[in-house]
């Protein structure tokens, strides 16, 4: 593949150097024609491009650009199969953020948007390769910890309530008061699949808002712990 000016007014560029005879391009160069900026792609390329894109789309949540419910629920699905076939502990955690409609009514949707993308963004960042953080539905994320026990996923829930609650987040000049309440679960013999699993972490996180908010809580109803930072 070549490009070539044929005297046009603005020039013709090839990664910034104008030219002015036919020169080489090579995939994923950028051609700027006057204001215009082109990327150059052969075509298979451009296919492979586009499947991956479709991929990503079908596992990620555009907002937040973490894992979406779809993949949360096939990824928990075969940690419960293989924690139960080789006796392995696993953990889930759910938590939303507090109040998260006072947010949406006081500064509007815009920065409510912002609350749900800055505060994955805190939280992902502490989360390891065999983990798994995605959205759930809302304002409600979930953390599956393979190999973690109750104590250790109560503690994890812990430290994730505490970075959020002390970390700053601000939008448009606005401080976000964004804190989370967590309900914390671990797979145990009497559980029939991933959604049992989900309803105990999901029972924990309703214990957790109702012992104070910025709070977690686990499958044990007595372990409800304050996170204030």
């Amino acid at each position: 593949w070549y490009v070539e000016d044929l005297g046009s007014t603005n020039g013709t560029y090839v990664s910034g150097r104008r030219i002015s005879r036919r020169v080489p391009v090579n995939n994923g160069e950028l051609i700027q024609v006057g204001s215009a900026i082109l990327k150059f792609m052969a075509v298979s390329d451009v296919e492979a491009a586009w499947y991956e894109e479709i991929h990503r789309v079908a596992i990620y949540d555009g907002l937040t650009q973490i894992h979406n419910r779809r993949y949360f629920e096939e990824f928990l699905d075969r940690e419960v199969a293989r924690a139960q076939r080789h006796q392995r502990p696993l953990a889930l955690l759910i938590f939303d953020i507090d109040h998260f409609k006072q947010i949406n009514d006081r500064l509007g949707h815009l920065a409510g948007d912002a609350a749900l993308r800055l505060m994955a963004g805190v939280v992902n960042r502490r989360i390891r390769r065999e983990e798994l953080f995605a959205r759930y539905a809302g304002d409600e994320f979930v953390v599956v910890l393979p190999e973690a026990d109750l104590a250790q996923a109560e503690e994890f829930g812990g430290q994730l309530c505490r970075l959020v609650a002390e970390t700053e987040l601000t939008f448009q000049g606005h401080r976000l008061p964004v804190t989370v309440s967590v309900g914390v679960a671990t797979l145990d013999e009497n559980m029939h699949g991933a959604q049992t699993l989900i309803q105990a972490a999901d029972s924990a996180l309703y214990r957790a808002k109702h012992a104070g908010r910025n709070t977690v809580s686990s499958s044990n109803p007595t372990a409800s712990v304050g996170c204030w930072p």
